[in-house]
């Protein structure tokens, strides 16, 4: 019956998150808004709800664990599609061509995971009232990177965007009820498949941190797995690449929010340690993807792409170390 719940919660969530990304689109269209932009920031946002409202979730149920072990892993996730995009485009390399607009999001998603690597290491514990000075740090960091992104649009290299917009898309005032209305079902829905994934933690003794990592952030990141695929089918290039770096930006503004939530103490010095392997392995499989995006590679092993390759063999690989660390004595 658990099994059933997760399921059925689960794919009520990737519904509701695809609809909100699909009206996130049409806020972007008829607000005029650059493709890069939208992926990194509005698109993104949209698709990376379902994480945050887990996290929010799963502190208010006790399993903090499992909060961040789905923020966590859903950058390996994220970057283990942008193998698998890279996959569906062999004819064309189309993260080559849209390299140098996606190398400053790319290094900033890789240096906001740092941050948070680094912080949770070095468990600094001061707070402002009861919101760690870390995670506040981490909040500043991601308000920044966005004002830098947006300043950057501009750079004398990359051609303003002509923004095309099909006769059938819906109004502006269509877009941001249907955008409310699918937020509305992720709020309602989600702490069913919270309280379902902590129940299978338990069952298959396999423990919280583990569970998110894997289970649960697979599942909350599916919204970024089908808007980057339809994104990618229609021709939007900017905004598919852009959702998926602008996603783990997104992730490590998540965390640090998360503090605002959690009231005991400092959410980042309550993390299990072990968590930070799956933050090191997002953090290189997000390196790797910016550096497969820049660098000319061009063999291949079969039919995929040598930083493809990389990507999913350090994804299966982290899975199954993970499996070893997570499994409870």
């Amino acid at each position: 019956m658990i099994w059933l719940q997760f399921l059925l919660s689960s794919a009520l969530i990737v519904f509701a998150a695809t609809q909100l990304a699909k009206y996130g689109d049409v806020i972007a269209l008829r607000t005029r808004m650059g493709g890069m932009f939208v992926g990194i920031l509005l698109l993104a946002g949209a698709t990376s709800l379902p994480e945050l409202l887990t996290t929010i979730s799963s502190i208010r149920q006790g399993v903090p664990n499992l909060a961040a072990g789905n923020l966590l892993g859903s950058n390996m996730f994220n970057m283990f599609m942008l193998a698998i995009l890279d996959l569906l485009h062999r004819r064309e390399r189309l993260l080559r061509k849209a390299a140098l607009k996606f190398a400053l999001s790319g290094s900033l998603a890789v240096f906001l995971i740092g941050l948070v690597v680094f912080l949770a290491l070095a468990n600094i514990e001061i707070t402002i009232g009861w919101v760690g000075a870390d995670s506040l740090a981490i909040l500043l960091a991601y308000i920044l990177a966005i004002r830098l992104i947006q300043t950057n649009q501009s750079h004398p290299g990359l051609k303003a965007e002509e923004i095309y917009i099909p006769a059938s898309t819906p109004s502006l005032g269509r877009g941001v009820l249907g955008f409310f209305l699918a937020g509305a079902v992720l709020v309602a829905i989600t702490p069913l498949m919270v309280s379902s994934s902590a129940e299978i933690a338990e069952i298959t003794g396999l423990g919280d941190s583990f569970i998110g990592t894997t289970l649960v952030a697979i599942v909350t990141s599916l919204p970024e797995l089908v808007t980057t695929i339809t994104a990618a089918r229609m021709g939007a290039d900017d905004m598919a690449i852009g959702n998926l770096f602008g996603s783990n930006l997104f992730n490590m503004f998540a965390l640090g929010l998360t503090d605002v939530f959690y009231l005991p103490s400092r959410f980042l010095g309550i993390i299990d340690p072990a968590l930070l392997i799956v933050g090191m392995l997002g953090l290189l499989m997000t390196g790797m993807g910016l550096i497969g995006n820049l660098a000319r590679l061009e063999r291949r092993v079969l039919f995929v792409e040598l930083d493809a390759l990389a990507l999913l063999l350090t994804y299966f690989g982290g899975l199954w170390l993970l499996y070893i660390k997570g499994v409870a004595p």
